[in-house]
């Protein structure tokens, strides 16, 4: 999967809130909650690499709510500086808007702190980071930074 390249002067506004579910930034006492979703839903590399987010000031983890049930997730600066990633929505809360509510909160987020352009790291739907923030695909950036990873004896 191709890392992608996102111009944050270029960032559509953020999401208006809507009836279906809230985005805000995650509280720290909230890390074993999201940590556990984001392992049952996701994958244990994916709540390490999150987890970081918690260890910020603020937070860069957002989460998504849907009758107070968490239904998505999104981070930032945890993986490198500038990154963006990982985020995930379960599959029943997809098609909803809310990764894209994610995506746009945490793009603003680095936006806010000074970044001009963010990393959307070994990206999975391309498209939808296409179609959402205009982001382009770096040539030549497979496996990027995630070539040679310990893998789990599981």
């Amino acid at each position: 999967m191709p890392d992608l390249l996102v111009n944050l002067l270029k960032l559509p506004p953020p999401e208006p809130a809507s009836d279906k579910f809230v985005v805000r930034r995650a509280q720290p006492f909230e890390l074993s909650i999201v940590r556990r979703f984001v392992t049952e839903n996701f994958s244990t590399t994916w709540a390490d690499e999150m987890s970081i987010g918690f260890a910020r000031q603020p937070v860069s983890v957002f989460v998504a709510i849907s009758d107070h049930e968490l239904a998505g997730f999104a981070a930032y600066e945890c993986t490198r500086r500038g990154f963006f990633g990982p985020m995930g929505v379960v599959a029943k809360a997809r098609d909803k808007g809310a990764g894209k509510a994610l995506l746009l909160a945490s793009l603003w987020a680095l936006r806010e702190m000074g970044y001009v352009y963010a990393i959307v790291g070994a990206a999975g739907p391309v498209h939808f980071y296409e179609k959402t923030v205009g982001a382009m695909v770096i040539p030549d950036s497979e496996p990027g930074i995630y070539m040679g990873i310990l893998k789990s004896k599981q």
